[in-house]
């Protein structure tokens, strides 16, 4: 059972990581502060290939989400802990607004500049928060659950 939640870390730290590098690769940050002339990290100052990473990354994190969500159902041990809490309402806010971002950029799909410029912000700031919770469960090692 040790072997599984290290695992589990390593997928969630892995999928997280790329989708934090990827998703700002799609603003153009790492152009802009030359981060793309570094040998090998061309390819963060391209955007389709950003996009798509992220898109991938994504549907990795929704399934993954998903698999842990029914794992814990299903062995009915622990609780969740505040901050588990508080991760989990992030990701899932993340996981809903990048849907609406999804649909955005279907054609034939028109929404209006205030509705884009709303899920952009809120995306953000979901990430934004995520990343500092994260940030601050890592440095007091606090778990998901009890």
């Amino acid at each position: 059972m040790k072997t599984q939640g290290s695992l589990r870390k390593y997928i969630y730290g892995i999928t997280f990581f790329f989708l934090v590098l990827t998703g700002f690769g799609q603003m153009p940050v790492y152009k802009r502060y030359y981060i793309s002339d570094i040998p090998g990290l061309d390819w963060l100052s391209q955007f389709y290939v950003t996009h798509m990473i992220h898109y991938i990354a994504s549907g990795v994190l929704i399934a993954f989400a998903v698999y842990v969500v029914i794992s814990f159902i299903l062995s009915g041990t622990g609780r969740i802990t505040t901050s588990g809490y508080l991760k989990i309402f992030i990701i899932a806010g993340l996981i809903i607004s990048g849907v609406f971002m999804v649909i955005r950029n279907l054609s034939g799909i028109f929404l209006g500049h205030n509705l884009i410029i709303a899920f952009n912000l809120i995306h953000l700031g979901l990430c934004m928060m995520l990343m500092a919770v994260s940030l601050y469960t890592l440095i007091t090692k606090k778990s998901w659950i009890k």
